[in-house]
């Protein structure tokens, strides 16, 4: 029976743009069934041909009563990825956030000089009312229209909106109400999370006139926070690389250089200081890759930390969100905001979030990707001086490997799943408006993807389970571990079990532009593993530099 609805599935989907109106057009012939069988890589005999035939006929009736049925992207399937191996112990104490002590100063004469202030010196001057919300909004505004027409990074600015919410911040402010590091800080959001009264793009020309009469949950948090948006930021199209409807944004330190994506404007607006911090979203690499090319610092957390109704779904099992800033401090503060249950997103677990500024370095044992530093990659020499950094700074290094699975052989698990969020947009043929129509884009993915077998797709995710259960066993000798950023599978083994990183620039390359390094934590153990980068971040420097073009001086 398996066999029979392997091959029923592929058989079906070889016509999906067809609408089947008679039995007569229904008829599969032998030489029809044996070319599928060759897709999928399968052979059946003649007399099993013939006993496929019915049920063939029957599933893609199926099929097409199931279309005739709105799937809006925002409606989930009825099956949860679970990322907790078996023996996991799920932390129990209370979630605490302790900030470091503030370095803010005095506001400089030219207010445009605080554009790369972090979070924590803006958030002290604010709490202490030696600016506003409003003067930081409307300086952070301007520096999104002048710089923009040279980044291509945001979609739309949410002006009257910032506008409103940086007065009402100074007014509770002022009132004794201050709720907190992230009050009446202006943020962007990356524009596949919707906000009401706005476009939600996806980046997409099919969706540039979408509108979703909703916030999404992370936006509502951060105004319970009291954070401003003032931007909704670009993404490569439907969350693949950093050309969008509009043009290709760019890296702030090279403008002849995409900033890479798909979190591109967040990364981007980010490192240009045109935004004190943004929201990204990373299914296989999106907060990654754009924070390694524009030296920002991102934190891509647990799967199941951040609720993602609200949010464009490329992946259900796969997509995660975070905050994308310029210091690891930064990112503790934003992700306090938004992690947690909301009642929505079924997936989100309740567990806490304990962040403490400083650690015993030399109490911790902290893995390396042994065959990644040795292997001869395009960073290996900052890489190199990493591990050098961090020996230095007395911590107690020791070989790591990841388990040894096929993870590139099961990664169609995230190309089956766009295709189901997309599959209206296949069936429709308004794929063909998007601005990529290469082999390596969406839309020909999408149609791929039709071929994959509803069989292979589940085998798939029983490997996967296996490799999560060798993952947690292999990671019990060491608190956290150290990769390149690009360091072997880790970057899609680590977005298919779940594991939390955290990017941050490492150095510089042969032409000026930023590298960067990623820190790797047990599932749920954010705070431990921001503190760790925290500390690394601090001994280097590196996230104090920027981009020159976008600098006041």
């Amino acid at each position: 029976m398996s066999k029979m609805k392997t091959l029923a599935a592929i058989i079906t989907v070889i016509s999906f743009s067809c609408l089947i109106s008679s039995d007569e057009e229904m008829m599969f012939t032998h030489a029809e069934l044996a070319g599928a069988e060759k897709i999928i890589g399968l052979n059946f005999n003649d007399q099993e041909r013939d006993s496929l035939i019915e049920d063939l006929k029957d599933n893609l009736k199926d099929f097409e009563k199931i279309r005739t049925y709105p799937l809006p992207n925002n409606l989930p399937p009825a099956l949860y990825f679970n990322p907790i191996p078996l023996g996991f112990q799920m932390p129990d104490q209370p979630s605490a956030l302790n900030m470091s002590p503030a370095t803010a100063g005095e506001v400089p004469e030219n207010i445009e000089s605080l554009a790369f202030w972090s979070v924590r010196n803006l958030a002290e001057l604010i709490r202490t009312r030696k600016i506003s919300s409003e003067q930081l909004t409307r300086m952070y505004i301007d520096r999104l229209k002048r710089y923009d027409p040279q980044l291509h990074c945001v979609i739309t600015v949410t002006e009257d909106l910032a506008l409103k919410q940086a007065r009402r911040a100074d007014a509770e402010i002022t009132a004794g109400n201050y709720r907190g590091p992230l009050h009446g800080i202006p943020y962007g959001a990356k524009d596949l999370l919707a906000v009401k009264g706005y476009k939600t793009t996806w980046g997409a020309t099919p969706y540039q006139d979408q509108l979703i009469d909703q916030n999404a949950s992370v936006i509502r948090r951060l105004e319970a926070a009291g954070a401003v948006l003032i931007a909704k930021l670009t993404l490569g199209a439907l969350a693949w690389g950093d050309v969008w409807y509009g043009d290709t944004t760019r890296n702030p330190w090279n403008l002849e250089q995409g900033s890479s994506g798909s979190s591109a404007g967040s990364a981007s607006a980010t490192a240009a200081g045109l935004v004190a911090f943004a929201i990204g979203t990373e299914t296989w690499g999106s907060i990654v890759s754009p924070s390694n090319r524009c030296g920002t610092t991102g934190l891509r957390p647990t799967f199941g930390r951040v609720s993602r109704s609200g949010a464009m779904a490329l992946s259900w099992s796969m997509d995660k969100i975070g905050p994308i800033c310029r210091t690891v401090e930064d990112c503790a503060l934003v992700f306090n905001a938004i992690f947690g249950p909301d009642g929505e997103d079924q997936t989100v677990v309740d567990a806490p979030f304990i962040y403490e500024p400083e650690i015993d370095l030399k109490s911790l044992r902290i893995g390396y990707l042994k065959s990644a530093f040795e292997s001869n990659h395009a960073e290996k020499e900052n890489d190199s001086t990493t591990l050098a950094v961090l020996n230095g700074m007395g911590v107690n290094l020791v070989p790591f490997e990841l388990p040894d699975l096929p993870v590139y052989s099961i990664s169609f698990i995230l190309n089956a799943e766009a295709a189901a969020a997309f599959d209206e947009l296949t069936r429709s043929d308004r794929d063909d408006l998007m601005v990529r129509q290469i082999r390596n884009a969406w839309p020909n993915v999408f149609r791929a993807s039709r071929f994959i077998p509803a069989v292979e797709y589940i085998q798939a995710n029983r490997m996967r389970y296996q490799l999560i259960q060798q993952m947690h066993d292999s990671l019990q000798a060491i608190d956290l571990y150290v990769s390149p950023s690009f360091g072997g599978s880790n970057l899609l083994l680590t977005n298919l079990t779940g594991h939390p990183c955290v990017v941050l620039p490492n150095g510089f390359n042969e032409k000026g532009s930023p590298t960067s390094i990623t820190f790797m934590g047990h599932l749920f153990d954010e705070g431990r593993l921001l503190t760790f980068a925290r500390a690394y971040q601090e001994a280097t420097g590196f996230h104090l530099k920027h981009p020159d073009a976008f600098v006041v001086r």
